[in-house]
């Protein structure tokens, strides 16, 4: 009757096929926004600790009297530079847990796909490591 009206449905493999390939798209992308907030987070967590260890020393210097008075000015800009460091590093670290509880819902809406279907998750892009 389907013919009648000229009308023909998809094949429920196909668009299985079609929502895989999808969900893949969307987990590859998640994971690789995941690694750059991660590398982001990892490199300004370095810079972080190296301008504390030259502040603490700044103002040991300063304590010691082996550093001029010039250096109050140096230690005021690596204190707002440790803030702005601390500030990013947070948003960072919520950008990562927003990109994991991603990734973890785009899983399970592929999971309760694939029950309505004979799809399995080896088709699936894994989660980048440390994702979940």
């Amino acid at each position: 009757m389907a013919s009648i009206f000229g009308f023909r449905s998809r094949d429920p493999a196909r668009d299985r096929q079609t929502d895989i390939a999808r969900l893949d798209r969307l987990a590859k992308l998640f994971d690789q926004i995941a690694a750059e907030v991660e590398a982001e987070k990892s490199g300004l967590e370095n810079r972080y600790r190296t301008k504390a260890t030259n502040a603490a020393f700044l103002v040991e210097a300063m304590e010691n009297g082996a550093a001029s008075s010039k250096s109050s000015a140096e230690v005021g800009e690596l204190t707002k530079s440790i803030l702005n460091c601390e500030r990013r590093i947070a948003a960072l670290t919520r950008q990562s847990e927003l990109m994991k509880d991603i990734r973890h819902s785009l899983d399970e809406i592929f999971d309760q796909n694939a029950q309505h279907g004979s799809t399995t998750k080896a088709a699936f892009a894994k989660p980048a490591a440390g994702a979940r």
